[in-house]
């Protein structure tokens, strides 16, 4: 072992200086394939099986760890090692707090008053929250700079001498999931990545579902754990009291009647406690077991957070903690319908669960992004499940262009190449009952619905935006220490739904309290209430970090205390709040059903009584419907509206309010001032079509079942409904299905690579290499000069030397061109033509 020391310490301290910054996946490629290899190849000595975690830590700290809160994953073993062994102090990137979680029980309260007396007693001490900027203050601390000889030992903090005592421990953690860091940063600390993996998650959630499905089980092993790790720290004692006595015993050790007590006693105890932890391996063995049986759920929960998580990836508003995703996954796991078989209750787990973490996700997503969010989470459970692979979703999201490291341009404007790819990536047997571009029914019959979806890129890409809709559709979690955000979009104002609902929940009065932030109130936005209301807080970001660490303050709040804070969607928003909140987004319904649904859930039973006119009530109807088409034209851009203006409920209840005053007479004109004024010529034709409509409804319709009229509408419309040709829609969706595939290539991973793929080198060849083939013959001057003849005119003077430049351009062209390919070939100068010499 001492031979191969040499070779264990290279790795070793390889790892401590280099590897923490990185993903799991990075980690254990650069460590046990490129590194461990090389030093093999080198013939250098090294332990084999080389393990990390054996060499810089032992089976008794893990278990030390894990009872302190760190999970036991292999990824946070060796986030561990680097936190503890790393010669520098410690940065944490850890979005879901799980080193605060664990670096937090080594911290004594009494103790983190100030820096300066962590300093000069040796305290550890934790700075939260960091942001990509770090205090200059602190450098010296950071960086170790120490001065004096030992026992007497001082830093420079600030202008000030302090103390320095061997024993500090300075932590920093930050919630930023993708931290930009300058490299002196990363000179100064050791950056450790603490973003949970999919295993890791899935073993906690699989602990969650083991503690609600069977907790006398799941008790029983956490006592199986703590048992195990006090023997095994026993066992070490008993080695290290045994070494101590033989390296102290003087004289002839078989007199020593003292040392032949100690060693008996020692081996009773070393024999009873390898019998303990024999019969706790097997138990644990057992456990496991049982505990796969529902590992499928735990899967299905990690992969579910995980599409969560990326959703920040297209707006910075969607942050997700894992703390607020285990309350939506406990309720699931109460909600469940239970059964006495295995296979039942798993399923009705994992169905309830997506279902909530779906509701839960949308909840607080813009409509625009729903699509994204389910078209997402339904790809990802496919993948898990062996199906949709990877190759042909990046053939649905990118064409068939598969190129790393190069931006493509106009990546879904090759559709003709796409109808080639596809054809040649099908079975022989498909291809075969393809003729041309008809495609049989036998064989459509035989592809996935992934495939399908892939098919229908390649002819109709207007459509696969709707059938994606077919192809993903295969509770309140508010708390006292949870605040509701509520998102904004234009003309949005939910200050009077949450009024009407703490009234009708018994908050009212002053147990509401209704502040309104950027007018000097950020002050009194700290006193207590029942319910507090936080308006406008994008106008006061600097004032929303105390906030945040005045509700990480609270431990105890009382059970029906809520905080409901209104935002626009900005970048500075603190990532703390939106993590542990339920976001709420404040917009119009898409389509007309879900429109009128939502408007008539706001018309009281009084306003439906104010006029007892007959026709008043058809007169509401005929408004909703008009008030909703009005809104869902929005989604045309031009064609819809030629200007544009967020439209609001307010406009509604307005012209509701007027209605019921000015009655019948007056639609014309309440219609005129509040929608169409805005947006139409007085006497447009367009305006008269809608108004007839309009009056033709109020003559026929039949009030007899509001509900059942709106529930008997169907989800999608037509163009045909709000007026608009057909072909309205074919722009629009082309347009949607574009930015949903620009998303969704934001949210593959970063590092992966398809088997299609191709490099950066190959595609620069054959782009250069159709440039070339697309170059036009040369003019020949003589020829063209011959057939001018003598007579030559001031225009044809300036065709000629038109044509002469285009000649030297084109062969400037396939001159740079070929030299591109011979660069490309082998090593070659690349000269660079600048177009003033043509």
């Amino acid at each position: 072992r001492r031979v191969r020391l040499l070779g264990d310490c290279l790795v070793c301290a390889a790892f401590l200086s280099y590897e923490g910054a990185f993903s799991w996946d990075f980690r254990n490629e650069m460590v046990y394939q490129i590194w461990v290899h090389d030093v093999q190849e080198r013939g250098i000595p090294l332990s084999q099986p080389f393990k990390v975690e054996s060499l810089l830590t032992d089976e008794t700290e893990i278990s030390r760890w894990g009872s302190e809160g760190l999970p036991p994953d292999e990824l946070s073993v060796q986030n561990g090692i680097l936190t503890t062994r790393g010669s520098r102090f410690a940065l944490c990137i850890d979005p879901q707090q799980q080193a605060y979680n664990w670096i937090s029980s080594f911290n004594d309260p009494d103790f983190l008053k100030q820096l300066e007396m962590a300093i000069k007693y040796g305290s550890p001490f934790l700075f939260q929250d960091v942001d990509e900027y770090i205090d200059p203050v602190i450098d010296n601390v950071l960086e170790k700079n120490v001065k004096g000889v030992e026992g007497r030992q001082v830093i420079m903090l600030g202008d000030k001498e302090v103390h320095y005592d061997p024993n500090f421990k300075l932590f920093l953690n930050t919630k930023l999931s993708n931290p930009k860091y300058s490299p002196a940063v990363f000179g100064k600390a050791i950056v450790i990545n603490y973003t949970v993996t999919l295993k890791g998650l899935e073993d906690q959630l699989l602990s969650v579902i083991m503690g609600f499905e069977k907790r006398e089980l799941e008790e029983q092993r956490e006592r199986l754990i703590q048992e195990t790790s006090d023997n095994k720290k026993l066992l070490k004692n008993l080695g290290d009291s045994l070494l101590r006595e033989l390296a102290t015993s003087t004289g002839n050790m078989l007199d020593n009647t003292e040392l032949v007590e100690t060693l008996e006693e020692t081996k009773l105890k070393s024999t009873e406690v390898f019998e303990k932890l024999k019969l706790a391996q097997k138990t644990a063995v057992d456990i496991d077991k049982l505990r796969d049986g529902y590992r499928p759920a735990a899967k299905r929960g990690a992969i579910l957070f995980f599409v969560l998580t990326d959703m920040a990836l297209v707006n910075s508003m969607y942050q997700y903690s894992l703390a607020s995703y285990l309350k939506v996954f406990d309720m699931s796991l109460r909600k469940a319908r239970p059964d006495s078989s295995l296979i039942k209750r798993l399923e009705n787990i994992i169905n309830t669960l997506t279902y909530n973490v779906y509701n839960y996700g949308c909840t607080g997503l813009f409509e625009r992004h729903k699509l994204l969010f389910s078209f997402n989470m339904t790809i990802k459970i496919e993948q898990a499940d062996g199906r949709a692979p990877q190759e042909e979703l990046e053939f649905l999201i990118k064409g068939d262009l598969f190129i790393k490291n190069v931006k493509v341009i106009n990546i879904f404007e090759h559709t003709q190449a796409s109808k080639h790819f596809f054809f040649f990536s099908l079975p022989n047997a498909q291809r075969q009952s393809i003729s041309g571009e008809k495609l049989q029914k036998e064989a459509i019959k035989n592809l996935s619905a992934f495939q399908k979806l892939l098919l229908l890129r390649c002819f109709r890409v207007d459509r696969v935006f709707r059938d994606s809709f077919s192809y993903a559709e295969n509770g309140n979690v508010a708390t006292a220490s949870s605040p509701i955000v509520f998102i904004l979009s234009p003309g949005s104002d939910p200050a009077s739904d949450l009024m009407k609902l703490a009234e009708s929940s018994g908050f009212g009065g002053s147990k509401f309290k209704f502040l309104a932030m950027g007018q000097g109130q950020d002050k009194v936005a700290a006193s207590r209430g029942q319910w507090l209301m936080l308006q406008n807080c994008h106008l006061l970001v600097k004032w929303l970090k105390e906030l945040e660490k005045a509700l990480e303050r609270i431990t105890k709040p009382n059970p029906n205390f809520r905080l409901w804070i209104t935002t626009n969607p900005i970048q500075d928003f603190p990532i703390g709040i939106l993590q542990n909140s339920l976001k709420v987004v404040t917009e119009p319904p898409n389509g007309l059903k879900l429109n009128m649904r939502a408007t008539y859930s706001k018309i009281s039973h009084d306003s439906l009584s104010a006029c007892d006119h007959p026709v008043f009530k058809s007169l509401v109807y005929v408004l909703a419907f008009f008030h909703a088409v009005v809104q869902e034209r929005r989604k045309y851009g031009k064609i819809g509206w030629n200007v544009s203006y967020d439209f609001s409920e307010s406009d509604f209840f307005v012209s509701g309010a007027r209605l019921t005053v000015l009655f019948f007479y007056f639609f014309d004109w309440i219609l005129t001032t509040t929608y169409v004024g805005q947006l139409l010529p007085k006497h447009s034709s367009v305006r008269q079509k809608i108004f007839f409509l309009l009056y033709s409804c109020t003559r026929s319709f039949n009030l007899a079942c509001v509900a059942d009229e709106i529930e008997n509408m169907p989800l999608a419309n037509t163009p045909e409904v709000m007026g608009l040709h057909s072909n309205a829609e074919i722009g629009y969706y082309t347009l949607a299905v574009k930015e949903l595939w620009s998303h969704l290539i934001d949210l593959q991973p970063q590092s992966g690579e398809s088997s299609g793929s191709i490099t950066r080198e190959e595609q620069i060849s054959q782009v250069a290499q159709d440039i070339q083939n697309k170059l036009p013959e040369l003019f020949d001057m003589d020829v063209i000069r011959k057939k001018f003849g003598t007579g030559i005119s001031p225009t044809t003077v300036v065709l000629l030397q038109e044509i002469e430049r285009f000649n030297k351009l084109v062969v400037r062209m396939q001159l740079s061109l070929a030299e591109l390919q011979r660069v490309r070939m082998g090593p070659c100068v690349y000269r660079v033509f600048p177009l003033v010499h043509l």
